[in-house]
């Protein structure tokens, strides 16, 4: 989503078998056990050249790299950032170029994840509800950062490097690489990634990879929370990223950048956890309305995540710590729209001030009660009247809208609605799908 910028600067990639593009160069899918994945979003700063040659070359540099042959994952990621950089100062069509962009990439096998960053942007592992952070933000301000600048011959001023770039590690600024007596790693601004090995369990969901532009309004645990609401609601990958931008972008251009910049974000499910906390629930809603309405309670709190109790507040703690805690034991809204939460597709909002019970309870059995109670409710009052309810209607017979528009109130057992969109939401699952990338032009 381009936001309220003028220009769009981010990048993306999302190649799900990388050996069969670029390494085998084979029509055939590298078996499961060696298929390796690739994402990455890049955010581009200055410009969107360094950011769109970054998205189309990274993960063809890295796995060209001598390392990634071996099976080195981890010294290819840090070769590779770095060759990348080599790579558009080789290319005379870059010789003046002055943009540059941060790299959060993530590269799946069937067992572990290798996560290189360089900047800014983040990358976030869902584990069954909690943040766990897999990147840590590379800040000027940060000691390390701040030892490294001042070292090359740099200086940090109101938190930005040389009083102009508010990171301190991305691909390009070459006008901050320019000291020959240092090596790649020890310039005032750098495109060594750190890199982060994670191994697969049964409790990683999702894998969330995202520029500032949503960072900056949303902590990790506010992120995870939303993307696992939207899985449990069926929604497709790409319309809990739309939605999530569609949460952080802000109503007016004048909230200081704060839900202003450009925004991307990539969500990878991880099916080895989500498949079981899914596949039961399902299958449970097929029977009668109360086992039903137990089920969509026990969906509610398995993907409500740890330590929320409904209608509370939440505070989140961002610090580099193993899990991205809730710090009050609380509940957190949404947005920069305070309580607000997009979360079906047909742009339902619901809001995070209701039970959760709520995003899941609109079943087909409860919308039929609601049709039998307001067919009752006229049929009785067209009695009083000496009036069918034939006369009392447009039609042969009372319809969903006129239904609600014929009663102030409809009860529907403990939830009450007078919303027509609320009660003709489209609840049937949609397709999950493997991965998908959400980057998306802006309407304004």
């Amino acid at each position: 989503m381009q936001g309220w910028r003028i220009t769009m600067e981010d990048a993306h990639a999302a190649i799900l078998d990388l050996q069969a593009k670029y390494i085998n160069k084979s029509a055939e899918s590298t078996s499961p056990d060696q298929r390796l994945s690739f994402f990455g979003v890049y955010d581009g700063h200055g410009g969107d050249k360094v950011a769109l040659f970054a998205g189309e070359k990274v993960h063809q540099i890295v796995a060209k790299q001598e390392a990634f042959s071996k099976g080195n994952i981890e010294q290819a990621l840090k070769d590779g950032f770095l060759a990348t950089d080599r790579a558009i100062l080789d290319d005379p069509r870059y010789e003046e170029e002055v943009s540059g962009c941060t790299a959060s990439v993530g590269v799946i096998s069937r067992d572990k994840i290798w996560v290189a960053n360089a900047g800014d942007s983040r990358t976030v592992l869902g584990v069954k509800g909690r943040a766990k952070p897999l990147s840590f933000d590379h800040k000027p301000q940060n000691e390390g950062e701040k030892a490294r600048i001042s070292a090359a011959g740099g200086f940090v001023d109101f938190g930005r490097v040389n009083g102009n770039l508010a990171l301190s590690r991305a691909i390009g600024d070459f006008e901050f690489k320019k000291s020959a007596e240092l090596s790649p790693e020890q310039q005032i601004v750098t495109a060594y990634p750190d890199v982060t090995t994670h191994e697969i369990t049964e409790d990683d969901e999702f894998l969330v990879i995202a520029c500032d532009g949503i960072w900056d309004c949303q902590s990790s645990q506010a992120v995870v929370e939303f993307v696992r609401r939207g899985i449990a609601a069926k929604q497709e990958l790409h319309r809990i990223c739309e939605n999530m931008m569609d949460n952080c972008l802000s109503s007016n251009s004048e909230t200081g950048g704060v839900g202003c910049d450009n925004m991307t974000m990539i969500i990878r499910e991880l099916p080895k956890a989500m498949a079981p906390l899914l596949l039961p629930n399902m299958a449970s809603l097929m029977t009668s309305p109360a086992t039903q309405q137990a089920a969509n309670s026990k969906v509610a709190a398995e993907f409500r995540g740890p330590g929320v109790r409904p209608g509370a507040r939440h505070q989140f703690d961002d610090s580099p710590d193993d899990y991205d805690l809730d710090t009050d034991n609380t509940r957190r809204g949404f947005g920069v729209k305070s309580g607000r939460i997009i979360l079906l597709g047909d742009g339902t909002e619901v809001h995070a001030d209701q039970d959760d019970e709520e995003l899941f309870d609109a079943t087909e059995e409860e919308d039929k009660g609601v049709q039998n109670q307001v067919r009752a409710s006229t049929a009785n009052a067209g009695h009083d009247t000496g009036r069918s309810l034939r006369e009392d209607t447009p039609g042969p017979e009372l319809t969903h809208r006129n239904a609600i528009q014929s009663t102030e109130t409809v009860q529907t057992g403990p939830h009450v609605s007078a919303s027509p969109s609320a009660i003709n939401a489209d609840t049937s699952p949609g397709k999950t799908e493997e991965s998908k990338a959400a980057s998306k032009p802006s309407d304004s």
